[in-house]
């Protein structure tokens, strides 16, 4: 059997189905409401990208993973699988891969964890930082910073040196509150807090919780120009803001002396959860992603994106130079809520899988 549902109840896999179900259903009423706009961005051969409709991660410890995000985060375990064979092992570019895959909810948004039983990967990289291209955290949004960093301070390793709220001299994201930190694994996470008036509305009408959702995967790039090309022209991103941070709230936010942070946020139609992308101005001296870091290594994020066709985005991104390790594969079932898929890279690395139904 090539995926098998293990661990949650038949109740909560058909739950999970319906919920990638409904993402990628928006492609339909997302491209019906359109109009003009679709007609400029099928003119301009872009892949149409509807949402964000999950935020993937190699997690060590399925289990341990799990665990974390349900009690320290406030995360829902909705469905659990187990899943090989050919088709999956085309998808990542394995021979004989076992994995099991997690799906968490929080709010709205969609979290999958996944665990290569064999073959197994590298750990996450020691001594990384912010800076470096191959960063990616996952933005959770919380109504009170406060009672939220005192939640998670005895759980997790702190990036931050504490909570920072950002300065007046930065208008687009003035008294916006943030603290990085890191999962068992290393992966980073950020608590965010929007005041009135900042982010999605959705932030503010959200009551009685006090961790909301997934605002955004934030990405370390090496030169915004080339990630534009690649999440605004070639998959279809719309950039729905920007900021320059920079100072000694950002030094301590990041954990980097000097930071000096370009950041442009991007949203697809359905606008959350977003991918921002963090240019470091300062210091320079961020390291690439390692070429040959396959999907078994614990430091692989991939941001799940619903397209209306797997194998028209793909040439799309093929005529534009980027090639994934694999074209589109057809699944052998949905049990991950859709049955066709691609893995594909950004300009530094960071994986995107395209998926449709």
């Amino acid at each position: 059997m090539t995926s098998n549902p293990t661990g949650t109840s038949a109740t909560g896999v058909r739950r999970s189905l319906r919920l990638i179900a409904a993402a990628i259903a928006l492609l339909a009423s997302v491209r019906l409401g359109w109009s003009a706009e679709t007609s400029v961005a099928a003119a301009d051969g872009a892949a149409h990208v509807a949402g964000v409709i999950a935020i993937g991660m190699t997690v060590r410890d399925a289990a341990r993973s799990t665990a974390f995000f349900h009690d320290v985060l406030g995360f829902e375990k909705i469905a659990d699988f187990d899943l090989e064979g050919p088709a999956y092992d085309r998808l990542w570019a394995l021979t004989g891969a076992r994995a099991h895959v997690v799906r968490l909810r929080l709010g709205a948004e969609l979290l999958e964890l996944t665990e290569f039983v064999t073959p197994k990967g590298r750990p996450y990289p020691t001594g990384s930082r912010s800076n470096d291209r191959w960063f990616q955290h996952v933005a959770i949004v919380v109504s009170d910073m406060d009672a939220a960093y005192a939640r998670i301070r005895p759980h997790v390793r702190p990036i931050s040196t504490a909570p920072q709220v950002l300065p007046p001299s930065n208008p687009a994201a003035a008294s916006i509150a943030a603290f990085y930190f890191r999962d068992p694994d290393g992966h980073p996470l950020e608590l965010i807090h929007f005041p009135p008036g900042k982010g999605d509305p959705r932030w503010q009408a959200a009551a009685g919780r006090l961790f909301l959702g997934i605002d955004h995967t934030a990405i370390g790039v090496g030169a915004t120009s080339a990630s534009l090309a690649f999440y605004r022209d070639a998959l279809g991103l719309r950039v729905a803001g920007a900021s320059h941070n920079v100072g000694r709230e950002q030094a301590h936010l990041t954990g980097v002396a000097g930071a000096d942070v370009r950041i442009t946020g991007l949203r697809p139609p359905r606008a959350i959860p977003g991918v921002e992308l963090l240019e470091y101005a300062a210091p320079r001296n961020g390291r690439p992603a390692p070429p040959d870091t396959p999907v078994t290594d614990v430091v692989h994020c991939r941001t799940i994106v619903a397209v209306d066709d797997v194998a028209a985005a793909a040439a799309t991104l093929r005529r534009g130079g980027y090639l994934g390790p694999a074209g589109g594969v057809t699944l052998p079932d949905a049990a991950l809520g859709y049955t066709h898929a691609a893995l594909i890279a950004d300009p530094d690395g960071h994986a995107v899988e395209l998926v449709a139904p």
